[in-house]
């Protein structure tokens, strides 16, 4: 593992607003540079009631103004709800305010629902365009000459990175095939994790941006002095994604010390497999479960996540997960 990284989807606590929610993803983030995060990531998520961050290219300007050395990017922006020319000026900007800090995770899924997906996209093509669209804006970041019929201006000549995000095989091909850098998106989706890093890493194609395969996988992180403190506050996040699976998305819950009474087993049988590449618990706790998937997944940057009610618990939670990935790497590089 040569980093470790945070993903952020800027949560709004049942009780707050979304401009607290904003607020503390700023604050999280200071505390992660400080912690030692490689990269602070967000998300395009719409018609969330808990998810502040719809509007993603703003929030990381935001996010990147309050920070000074940390990477800050997007995981990711949901390519198809949007023009890659538009997508290639936002980052372009971002790029040339924030120079070497900028990341542009793309992915393939709506994010929303199909009526907000409507609503985002006003005329829903039937064919899919992704493999295209990623090229195209992946050129508007090049060295275009003035005579380009079409330039992204900013944005020509800013070599923002570009990372193809996913949670099954297709993505792990796609990335393969065009010499991009991968993250897999196990911390909700874990299933086909291991075959996807497989195909990645066995069929990459070395290219202008990437000379090897580099693997990115997520897990979910919930770390507190105890175990039992660790337990009681995943129960948030625990509740608001059975709240999101049987269609009654709202703001992240407050903790409860009986989330299995509130959450019906087949449905919580759910969950607990969709959040199972995660960590929970003290240091110690939540050590012994980040070194297993590393050892088992190999991968070359963990990303972590986690939602948590209460702000500065949540920023505890990530200093937590941050001093024992950096005990880990400083162990390995001396192995």
């Amino acid at each position: 593992m040569q980093h470790f990284s945070l993903l952020d989807l800027s949560p709004i606590p049942e009780g707050k607003t979304a401009a607290d929610a904003l607020a503390g993803s700023v604050d999280l983030a200071r505390a992660a540079e400080g912690a030692g995060y490689h990269r602070f990531w967000l998300a395009e998520h719409h018609n969330m009631p808990g998810i502040a961050s719809a509007a993603t290219a703003v929030v990381i300007g935001h996010v990147a103004a309050a920070t000074r050395t940390m990477r800050i990017g997007a995981g990711g922006i949901m390519l198809p709800n949007h023009a890659p020319l538009v997508i290639a000026e936002q980052f372009g900007t971002l790029a040339t305010l924030y120079p070497d800090r900028i990341d542009l995770g793309l992915g393939r899924a709506p994010g929303t629902d199909m009526a907000t997906a409507r609503a985002l996209r006003r005329h829903m093509a039937p064919d899919d365009s992704f493999p295209q669209d990623v090229q195209e804006l992946i050129g508007y970041f090049g060295e275009n000459p003035d005579a380009a019929p079409v330039r992204a201006i900013p944005g020509t000549g800013t070599h923002v990175p570009v990372w193809i995000l996913g949670s099954s095989l297709y993505g792990a091909q796609l990335a393969a095939y065009l010499g991009l850098p991968y993250a897999f998106a196990s911390h909700f989706a874990p299933a086909m994790l291991e075959q996807a890093l497989a195909v990645y890493r066995s069929t990459f194609q070395p290219s202008v941006h990437l000379d090897r395969p580099y693997v990115m996988m997520a897990a979910g992180v919930c770390a507190a002095d105890t175990d039992a403190e660790a337990a009681y506050l995943r129960s948030s996040q625990l509740l608001a994604f059975a709240r999101l699976r049987t269609g009654r998305p709202g703001k992240l819950p407050r903790p409860t010390h009986d989330v299995d009474h509130e959450i019906p087993a087949a449905v919580m049988a759910q969950v607990q497999q969709a959040l199972s590449c995660s960590a929970t618990g003290a240091a110690s706790t939540v050590k012994g479960q980040l070194h297993q998937l590393i050892d088992t997944f190999r991968p070359d940057e963990l990303m972590v996540t986690g939602m948590i009610h209460d702000q500065t618990a949540r920023v505890r939670s990530f200093q937590i997960a941050a001093d024992v990935l950096t005990g880990m790497r400083k162990n390995a590089a001396a192995a």
